[in-house]
């Protein structure tokens, strides 16, 4: 009996996450900016708004538990068209956040791990008599190179700039510029291998 029943919750939640998944077809992929062929927000996607300023590429995998906002509220008009792009055949993992208010980039072929965290705009501080949630810095755009991955964990802050082919760290922090074909990691993320046209020898500032 318990058997019996583990195999229609199991069929119940494969049935839910097929049929909530959205797609470049269904009506909640048609609100996008762009939806290409091939690709998929998985169910269930935590956090979803602004829409109409988001662009995905074709072929691509959004994971459940993920979140994706353009703009600072639902309904706000932002200044910049698309927030953000994600490339063809990129893979966001588990449980991301990609918060965008300006403009994050993200290339072709990037893949990420499970909760990775990327956004171009943080808190302020500075005014002690407003409490931080309520203080804002200015926004600054996100670049992330094609065919680059970063690990588990891994936090990309307003300004960064990574290149492409860069293998981020699990954990690691990236808040400024990373060059193409490196291997970085750290907090702040900085390179620790770099490509020399013949291996990957470390960098001399390690």
């Amino acid at each position: 009996m318990k058997r019996a029943a583990a195999e229609v919750v199991q069929w119940a939640w494969a049935s839910a996450v097929e049929l909530g998944s959205i797609g470049p077809r269904s009506r909640r992929g048609r609100r996008f900016g762009a939806f290409g062929e091939g690709s998929v927000i998985c169910f269930p996607a935590v956090a979803l708004f602004g829409e109409r300023w988001i662009h995905i590429g074709s072929g691509t995998l959004i994971g459940p538990h993920v979140s994706l906002s353009a703009g600072m509220v639902p309904g706000q008009v932002p200044v910049s068209d698309p927030v953000i792009s994600i490339g063809d055949r990129c893979l966001i993992g588990k449980g991301s956040g990609i918060v965008g208010h300006l403009r994050i980039e993200i290339g072709d072929d990037v893949w990420t791990g499970h909760h990775v965290y990327v956004t171009d705009q943080n808190h302020g501080y500075e005014d002690v008599s407003v409490p931080i949630s309520r203080q804002s810095q200015p926004e600054r755009p996100v670049t992330i190179g094609s065919g680059s991955w970063l690990g588990h964990g891994t936090v990309v802050l307003p300004g960064a700039h990574i290149g492409r082919h860069v293998a981020v760290a699990a954990g690691s922090v990236v808040s400024g510029d990373l060059p193409e074909n490196c291997v970085a990691a750290g907090a702040p993320a900085r390179p620790i291998r770099e490509w020399d046209g013949t291996g990957w020898p470390r960098s001399s500032d390690v």
